[in-house]
């Protein structure tokens, strides 16, 4: 009886079905929560267990408490992606919180070998060590030799889950000093908060019809140091090994995978050019850190990698607001731990024919008994208003179309029409132009009891179940790469 040789089962597919977090906060502030709360609201030993417990329940699902320093979240999502590709699980929650204290990270234990003991003695035997923090010590002479001019880009000033502050350069370079030339203003600051997403299998998207929000997660590769890393006196190599492992793992399209490896291999030490050109921000080539990065966001280590990933999620989807790239199709996720562990993941949505010819995004709106007429789809219009007042031009631009939105059964079964024009001079919009506008509506839609459209960050694109005599509009065909 002969023996053939034995192969792995196919692995499946796995999709992001659902992202959240909370803000990040500063510790000890005042409005600070204690962990179960921040775990709630974003979807060290049995700290999982307790925020589950407190969240959901005691539901009897396995819980795995990971702990892999900064790396953490993406830890666990290299976990639980696994746990689906393997046909153990159909969908998983992977949540990542943390509450910190005042000040730099330190060692915490003195009795037993610390996870960087060889990564600090790389670091004494080369540059000595002092009195400062070592993590910034760490980073600061990593990053020495490309400190030669400093670029700040404001991009965290639009993210509502982060800190928000702008400072100017001199402001950064005056600031108190943390480490030889490093300033506070250039280090992640510590922070509370939590992150979550939720995973699931391709039939699990199929059986409760999440397409159109199913981000398919194209590779994953985890990679921790390597002999060299030490010999070579150079801890970044763990970090392409573990990037080109991603590209080799899934069947890409030459010409993406020429781009990204463009991206990562081609640019080493070309960084400084990289940025003078503008090649790394909106307008660019691509855009990197459009969260505004861990040094504007705050950088609570559970929290971190799945933070990431849901900035992704929103950015394929469409729904990054005032932060959102263009036509974003891929995007590219990079976390690094020391001690030390490096986390690669590309993410692709899953369902392109699912999604609409408009990205959209959800707009939240409270019940509210100040509105003139009463209906709940009011507030949405009034924002649609505020955003024509404020960018009408470049909605005219970009669209070029009159649309009327009628919603039906409001309150005391009341009908109301709102039209929005994009399409002559700066843009209007008003509940009565269709008595005076004699244009044909690009696009006439009507929403049963007095259901709520979706405004997009794109310009003026609606979630719409069942239109009436539309007319499709094409999607850019702009293919934008966004990184994390």
């Amino acid at each position: 009886m002969s023996s053939s040789p034995w192969e792995p089962a196919p692995l499946r597919r796995v999709f992001v079905v659902g992202v959240g977090m909370t803000k990040f906060m500063r510790p000890g502030a005042e409005n600070s929560r204690d962990y179960p709360d921040l775990a709630g609201e974003a979807g060290d030993s049995t700290c999982g267990q307790r925020a589950i417990y407190h969240s959901l329940g005691m539901t009897g699902i396995p819980i795995i408490n990971v702990n892999n320093n900064c790396s953490t979240g993406s830890t666990a999502l290299f976990m639980a992606r696994q746990l689906i590709q393997g046909g153990v699980a159909e969908c998983v929650l992977a949540l990542g919180f943390e509450k910190m204290s005042k000040g730099s990270l330190g060692i915490k234990f003195s009795d037993r070998t610390i996870p960087t003991d060889k990564h600090l003695d790389l670091l004494i035997n080369k540059y000595g060590l002092s009195a400062h923090p070592v993590a910034p010590q760490m980073f600061g002479y990593a990053g020495k030799e490309h400190m030669e001019k400093y670029v700040a880009i404001s991009h965290s000033v639009t993210n509502i889950y982060f800190f928000q502050d702008e400072y100017s350069l001199d402001e950064v370079m005056a600031s108190k000093k943390v480490f030889d030339f490093l300033t506070i203003l250039q280090c992640c600051p510590t922070s509370d908060g939590a992150a979550a997403a939720i995973l699931a299998s391709e039939a699990f998207v199929q059986k409760y019809g999440l397409q159109s929000k199913a981000v398919e997660i194209l590779a994953q590769e985890m990679m921790t140091d390597l002999p060299s890393s030490f010999e070579e006196k150079s801890v970044i190599k763990m970090k392409f090994v573990a990037i080109w492992k991603s590209y080799k793992s899934i069947s890409f399209v030459l010409l993406l995978l020429l781009t990204f490896v463009n991206i990562i291999f081609s640019s080493i030490g070309q960084g400084a050019t990289l940025v003078d050109r503008g090649d790394n921000t909106y307008g660019g080539k691509w855009v990197i850190n459009p969260s505004g990065g861990l040094i504007s966001k705050g950088h609570p280590l559970g929290a971190t990698g799945l933070a990431q990933c849901a900035e992704l999620c929103w950015q394929l989807r469409g729904e990054a607001g005032k932060r959102q790239v263009p036509g974003a199709k891929v995007a590219l996720q990079h976390n690094l731990g020391l001690g030390g562990a490096v986390v690669v993941t590309l993410y692709k949505m899953g369902f392109p024919e699912a999604t609409s010819s408009f990205r959209t995004h959800q707009i939240e709106a409270a019940p509210t008994n100040s509105a003139s007429d009463g209906f709940k789809a009011n507030l949405v219009f009034k924002e649609i208003e505020k955003k024509l007042e404020e960018e009408g031009e470049q909605f005219v631009k970009k669209i070029g179309g009159i649309f009327a939105f009628k919603v039906k059964d409001g309150p005391g079964g009341k009908e109301a029409t709102w039209v929005v024009d994009v399409k002559n001079g700066k843009g209007s919009f008003g509940n009565d132009f269709i008595s005076r506008s004699t244009d044909k509506f690009t696009k006439a839609v009507s929403w049963e009891n007095g259901g709520l459209p979706c405004c997009s960050p794109k310009g003026l694109a609606f979630n719409i179940k069942e239109p009436v005599n539309s007319r499709e509009q094409e999607q850019p065909g702009q293919q934008s790469k966004t990184l994390s």
